[in-house]
């Protein structure tokens, strides 16, 4: 099981806590407020009020020893930096951190933050699939349980058809488009790398570096990409 920390409890930090938990990641929780940290502890393994810039109160709780650190202090900008500096000091091997400007994001960038993410382009949720399943691009909430979800070709699947991998009997899901790239050649001889989409039937072959376009439950959606 992968371990995460969650540092900065805000509407953003709150909703990856759970959607991580959902995934069945150990999620541990931290904030200065401790209202936040007592509204998020029924949904993850740990929740605990604690100062982020504290390196031995982040160690006392483990957090040097997570697999990824997701820094969402929003209201704090000079904290959210140093808890990030701090973090890639103490041998996390993957720190994410939100940034709510873009100036914020050159900055955590220029310090060698991992990875940058901004609330408004990524919610909590999509960011807990990406970090839980390899193959995943993109997911879009239909409204209701109908989602339609973007991934890169799971290794299982290459080389065989639409036939043989069942989707819908297995999963309950359609594949209703792929996008695949080629290399095509202009008047000089250069080549160039173009994209074309294809509507599957049953005798599709299914190639390494196709993007599948799949429609269906959210919850069996959850359940195909735990088996990819």
């Amino acid at each position: 099981m992968r371990k995460f920390a969650i540092l900065g409890l805000g509407t953003f930090g709150s909703s990856l806590a759970q959607a991580l938990t959902e995934k069945g990641a150990e999620v541990i929780a931290v904030d200065r407020q401790m209202e936040r940290v007592e509204h998020i502890q029924d949904y993850v393994a740990v929740a605990v009020k604690l100062d982020s810039t504290d390196e031995n109160a982040l160690k006392a709780q483990g957090i040097h020893e997570v697999d990824v650190a997701i820094v969402c202090i929003g209201e704090d900008f000079e904290s959210n930096l140093l808890t990030s500096v701090l973090l890639k000091q103490m041998g996390v091997p993957l720190v994410i951190t939100r940034a709510t400007k873009p100036i914020e994001e050159k900055i955590l960038k220029a310090v060698g933050i991992d990875r940058v993410v901004l609330p408004e382009q990524e919610s909590g949720e999509r960011l807990a699939y990406s970090l839980m399943h390899p193959h995943f691009r993109e997911i879009f909430f239909l409204g209701g349980q109908l989602s339609v979800i973007e991934l890169k070709t799971p290794s299982n699947f290459v080389g065989k058809t639409l036939e043989e991998i069942q989707l819908r009997r297995k999963y309950g899901l359609n594949l209703v488009t792929i996008q695949r790239s080629y290399l095509e050649k202009n008047k000089k001889g250069e080549e160039k790398t173009k994209t074309q989409t294809l509507v599957p039937d049953a005798k599709t072959v299914i190639e390494k570096d196709d993007n599948l376009i799949l429609v269906g439950n959210k919850t069996d959606i959850n359940k195909f990409l735990d088996k990819t």
